[in-house]
């Protein structure tokens, strides 16, 4: 195993030496290739051991690319088309990016107009370079998947990743521990009354330990967020009452005080659009005792509310779009106001749990309730009741009506054979 990095000189403080590797970055200008910047930017910062650059080669008879062992620390990435200057995915795998290596990266990233992907497994990352590493990716234009697996961090910061600003797509937190309350910062993240994600549309949480307490948290981030349409809480130790909360929301349920509070502010603020430009309308043609400078004065405040009206317009439709607490199917019942539920998620993975029949019974009646919109995958596999009970046996024909093209409890690699497979694949340094 190679150290990672010393710094430039060991008598400096830590603030004298983060402005060292700052200045160096702002001297140093990215030539957008990547093979060229990163040893260059390792050596002014200090690194010691600096990794090789590897180009993942696709194979010739399949087209899938090919991933060598090496003992040595090493940073792959695959390229578009061969052009050095279309690096489109880059991956750490099994060595550690310290604060050192993180500002390097940080240069470097944002220079490759092309990334589409970042891999870092087991990369040991902190809550400060975690949080290093979210500001990089603020600033790379074209990101969109991000892999963290493997880098559990006592902070169970990840939730910095899906801010509403955030532009990730596709996010996984596989092998990461986890628990309760970064589970909640992360439902959070998702969603609350007043602020949601929505750009987010996978997000893989296997093999953590968030238990029931932490998958009610998800729950309750789900209630609001429209964007995510793929979700893993695969080996996580959920039982029937974390199950219960998470198919509570995915069918209809009763909006709470805050939330017809905030329905109602919404409702109000949207009627205030629609009913701003009608103040402002022409007089009718009988109405002509006005002189000359009021009918100017009138024409061009015409004109002002027509961009006005256009600008509103717009705005009205992106918050009846964005807002499920204005979804025009919500119903008052017997006292309670109804929301029809979140029909956007269409994968649900809950493998390897601790479910038993009740939460087929509960799962049963979403996916009956549903009808053709709602999940089309649900993998139940691997929990607290036999494969051939009837309610598991009819779940699963319901789910192959729904989506005749997907297998059902499978259609995606199972996280726990990726699992195997990626960890036979990534040696740890």
């Amino acid at each position: 195993m190679k150290k990672r990095s010393e710094k430039v000189s060991k008598e400096k403080g830590s603030s004298g030496f983060e402005e060292e590797i700052t200045k160096i970055g702002d001297d140093y200008q990215c030539s957008g290739i990547l093979e060229l910047d990163f040893p260059e930017l390792c050596a002014l910062a200090g690194v010691s051991e600096i990794p090789t650059v590897k180009l993942r080669q696709p194979t010739i008879s399949s087209g899938s690319p090919v991933t060598t062992w090496c003992r040595e620390p090493y940073l792959q990435i695959e390229k578009e088309n061969g052009d050095s200057r279309t690096v489109k995915k880059v991956r750490v795998s099994g060595w550690m990016v310290d604060e050192v290596m993180a500002r390097v990266l940080s240069k470097i990233l944002p220079s490759l107009s092309n990334l589409q992907s970042l891999e870092m497994w087991r990369a040991r990352l902190t809550d400060r370079t975690l949080t290093s590493l979210k500001n990089t990716i603020t600033l790379c234009s074209n990101l969109r998947t991000v892999i963290l697996d493997g880098n559990p961090i006592p902070g169970q910061a990840y939730y910095i990743l899906l801010g509403e600003d955030s532009l990730v797509t596709h996010l996984s937190l596989r092998n990461n521990r986890i628990e309760e309350e970064g589970a909640r910062l992360i439902g959070s993240a998702l969603s609350t009354v007043h602020s949601t994600n929505r750009n987010l549309l996978s997000l893989n949480m296997a093999f953590n330990s968030i238990g029931d307490a932490g998958a009610i948290h998800i729950a309750q981030g789900l209630r609001l967020n429209r964007s995510l349409l793929c979700l893993s809480l695969a080996n996580n130790h959920v039982g029937d009452s974390g199950a219960a909360h998470l198919a509570e929301v995915l069918g209809p349920f009763a909006l709470t005080h805050e939330e017809i509070v905030e329905r109602r502010r919404q409702l109000i603020m949207r009627d205030q659009l629609v009913d701003a430009p009608k103040r402002d309308e022409k007089p009718a043609a009988g109405q002509t005792g006005a002189t000359a400078a009021k009918k100017e004065e009138h024409k061009m405040t015409k004109k002002g509310n027509k961009a006005l009206s256009l600008c509103l317009g717009k705005s009205e439709e992106v918050v009846e779009t964005l807002s499920p607490l204005l979804d025009p199917d919500v119903r008052h019942v017997e006292g309670k106001v109804i929301h029809p539920g979140n029909t956007a998620l269409i994968s649900l993975n809950l493998s390897g749990n601790k479910l038993t029949k009740q939460s087929l019974h509960m799962f049963l009646s979403l996916v009956g309730g549903q009808g053709e919109g709602g999940l089309l995958r649900l993998s139940l596999n691997r929990n607290n009741f036999p494969l051939d009970c009837e309610a598991f046996l009819n779940i699963q024909a319901m789910m192959s009506l729904k989506a005749p093209l997907i297998k059902a409890g499978s259609g995606q690699v199972d996280d726990e054979e990726g699992q195997a497979a990626y960890t036979y694949s990534s040696p740890v340094y």
